[in-house]
């Protein structure tokens, strides 16, 4: 695999919404159905991508550069506008607060 770091920089800076996730993961699953709800309205499905980093073969490398990148062993790992924004319950927290949907509408990354 190429640099893993530039990788997932690529990813996060072409995408509105990227989420790292595991498949049965609780808290991915929270940050998932949250975000799916703006899919096609709020969100371009195009701008909205998970990617289910278990299931790929550099899973390891992958988990040490995201524990890098953003301070925390754990999925998911949410990026909007290219921006951290926490995982599960901190996105779930901004969609309850209306400040999730006003990032989503900001026309422009990071």
């Amino acid at each position: 695999m190429a640099n893993v770091k530039e990788i997932i920089d690529d990813k996060i800076a072409k995408k509105k919404v990227m989420v790292f996730s595991k498949p049965h993961c609780p808290f991915c699953l929270m940050a998932k159905e949250v975000l799916e709800k703006y899919v096609g309205e709020v969100i371009e499905p195009e701008d909205y991508e998970v990617w289910e980093i278990n299931k790929d073969p550099n899973y390891s490398q992958l988990w040490e550069e995201l524990t890098n990148m953003t301070g925390a062993r754990t999925v998911p790992r949410v990026f909007i506008n290219g921006k951290f924004i926490g995982g599960g319950t901190e996105t779930r927290a901004l969609d309850s607060s209306g400040q999730l949907v006003e990032m989503l509408k900001k026309k422009t990354k990071a």
